[in-house]
């Protein structure tokens, strides 16, 4: 039964216009048969986030709701509140004007909280609201992960050593070697790792966990422990434990702290032995919504009319692990509604969405996106994401699809926006198809952002103005920072990364260009003449506000 609070919760976010009507019905209903609170419902259908959650509370209550990884942050604030007292009350302090504390809290309505703050800091205490994610994050970035994680570790190795020394018989569910795996595993996720490398050598198995993007070294482990631990693996993504000569793939189920993890698992035959490489999927990372990918307002608006149009072909590039996924399922789920028929096409299907009939390609199989795309046009679909072009027949049938009515989603690889009118004419699409069927294009590209714990402010060097051409900038009082290194980051100077875009719309007299197969420079002027900016204008804006690094912006963006 519903609720008066979870009525006036659904009645507050139709009001703010982030819940339609048919949505809270779709809830209200799926609510009675689980029995969760409407607001998880709402987060777990992808209808809403959390953070949308509690801007709208939080903005009802008349307080602001901040984001703090947005926030400069002064340590001098930091020091005035004790970490323990931070990490129960779920608060976290931003900056000192005079004699007032600007403090973020989880629930800025507890007002035994804020005495109890005033008192212990000697401050008045203005207040912010902040998701509890967002304060916990936080906290552990400027006082240090509270896990003994590495002890642990360290612990189960030694002990792993000596049981098989000793040849003594376990139980599997208390097994040294099982709890080894579940720790190599359970400290990527603490480290906010995207993949773990377990990689044997000639005397040691190497353990490594790609952070922000970049290879982090972690434990070496005995190697007497090798084929204990591979097999540990193999058990648990249910790869065939006999075989070792070829590569296989699997998958886990991992649960860490009420987290649950979806890792793809790819072992590797190597001269040492069998390498694997954990793709760790976390669907708290990945459903930030539309305006939560990080957008300049303009291009967000741009963006959200594109993807509400009911036919074409709209497409998003870049490398792999540039977060294409993320932006791509951040778009379903901002269309997504009970009155619209949704199908993917995906390799793999990296998380499951609600709503959304979502199938993986199996090519051994012969179930290949071409094979999948003509298949889904019999389902009735409003809207179709294909994971990528591949080849002329998925193409061409991807253009088939937009002309008769269907709205497409798919990736492309190539290395800006106006790259992908030459590449799919190459691949056979004829220009005068191409050009009634593309709605926009979405390059993108990941950049590590500057640790908020050691941040400094930094102006460039001569030769770096040159080189960007600074000069030429009209902000007033540009932002440059640099990371110092500190434990937070691993003495990196980043911590986190950010998605940065450049967003090509196909206006009418860019659509008459690709008809006429002019060249993709005449495209890209057209495209500037009605305000579109590159990848690197676009990522020298969040440069100039503090966010990311000059050396990011050189590393990751020609």
């Amino acid at each position: 039964m519903e609720t008066k609070s979870e009525g006036r919760l659904g009645e507050i976010l139709a009001t703010a216009g982030l819940v339609s009507p048919e949505h809270l019905e779709l809830a209200l209903k799926e609510q009675a048969q689980t029995g969760e609170k409407l607001g998880a419902v709402l987060q777990r259908l992808g209808i809403v986030t959390e953070k949308e959650i509690a801007r709208i509370l939080a903005s009802q209550a008349g307080i602001s709701h901040v984001t703090l990884s947005d926030e400069w942050i002064q340590r001098e604030a930091v020091e005035l509140i004790p970490a323990d007292f931070a990490e129960e009350q779920r608060v976290f302090p931003i900056s000192i004007r005079g004699k007032t504390l600007l403090l973020a809290m989880a629930n800025p309505l507890d007002l035994d909280c804020i005495d109890t703050a005033s008192s212990l800091t000697g401050h008045y205490i203005e207040v912010v609201h902040a998701t509890d994610n967002d304060i916990q994050e936080t906290i552990q970035q400027y006082h240090g992960r509270r896990s003994d994680i590495d002890e642990k570790i360290a612990q189960a190795i030694t002990t792993a050593k000596a049981t098989l020394a000793a040849g003594t018989r376990q139980n599997e569910d208390d097994s040294p070697f099982v709890r080894l795996a579940d720790l190599l595993i359970a400290k990527a996720v603490e480290e906010g790792a995207t993949d773990i490398h377990i990689e044997p050598e000639e005397k040691v198995v190497r353990c490594r966990y790609r952070i922000d993007g970049r290879l982090i070294q972690g434990h070496s482990l005995p190697k007497e422990l090798q084929s204990i631990i591979i097999t540990r693996m193999k058990i648990m993504s249910e790869m065939n434990i006999s075989e070792s000569r070829v590569p296989q793939d699997g998958r886990i189920l991992f649960e860490h702290e009420g987290r649950k993890i979806d890792l793809r698992v790819s072992s590797f035959p190597t001269v040492h032995g069998e390498c694997f490489v954990s793709r760790l999927l976390d669907k708290q990372n990945l459903m930030v919504g539309v305006d939560g990918l990080g957008m300049s307002k303009d291009m967000l608006t741009q963006f959200k009319q594109d993807i509400a149009r009911p036919n074409g072909i709209i497409l998003v590039t870049g490398p792999t692990g540039s977060g294409k996924t993320t932006t791509l399922y951040s778009a379903l789920s901002h269309l997504n509604a009970p009155d619209v028929k949704m199908i993917t096409l995906e390799d793999p299907v990296e998380y499951d969405l609600s709503l959304i009939n979502q199938g993986q390609i199996q090519a051994n199989q012969g179930f290949t996106f071409a094979k999948g795309l003509r298949a889904i046009l019999r389902q009735d679909p409003d809207i179709l994401l294909v994971g990528e072009i591949r080849d002329q027949e998925t193409a061409q049938l991807a253009i088939r699809a937009a002309l008769t009515g269907h709205l497409v989603f798919s990736t492309l690889h190539t290395n800006d926006a106006v790259g992908v009118i030459p590449r799919l004419i190459d691949m056979g699409v004829e220009p005068f198809l191409l050009s009634a069927t593309l709605v926009s294009v979405l390059a993108q590209r990941l950049v590590r952002t500057v640790c908020p714990v050691c941040r400094v402010r930094q102006e460039p060097t001569p030769e770096e103005s040159e080189q960007l051409d600074l000069a030429s900038l009209d902000i007033d009082d540009p932002v440059f920072t640099v990371g110092k290194g500190c434990p937070a980051c691993n003495d990196t100077g980043h911590k986190g990364r950010m998605a940065v875009f450049e967003y090509l719309r196909v206006t009418e007299a860019i659509r008459q260009q690709i008809a006429d197969s002019v060249a993709t420079s005449e495209i890209m002027a057209s495209a500037r003449a009605t305000g579109m900016r590159s990848l690197r204008e676009n990522t020298l804006a969040k440069v100039v506000r503090g966010k990311t690094s000059l050396a990011e912006l050189m590393r990751v963006v020609s």
